[in-house]
């Protein structure tokens, strides 16, 4: 088995998932309506998505059961 390769992010997943999102929205906006189009703008909700859930999860309200 080989060693698995780790690497300290330089910022947290959620702030990466929003920016990714924002550059995709951008990109679709110069392609005409179309396929690609449509795939880059579902890809970005779901980057948008999986921030709030990020967010979510690491917010100081969610409290673990006691």
């Amino acid at each position: 088995m080989g060693s698995r390769r780790r690497s300290k992010q330089s910022s947290p997943l959620g702030e990466r998932l929003a920016e990714e999102a924002k550059s995709l929205r951008e990109l679709a906006k110069t392609l005409p309506p179309g396929a690609q189009r449509e795939a880059l703008l579902r890809k970005a909700r779901q980057d948008e998505v999986g921030a709030h859930i990020t967010e979510w999860l690491t917010s100081p309200g969610l409290q673990p059961p006691k």
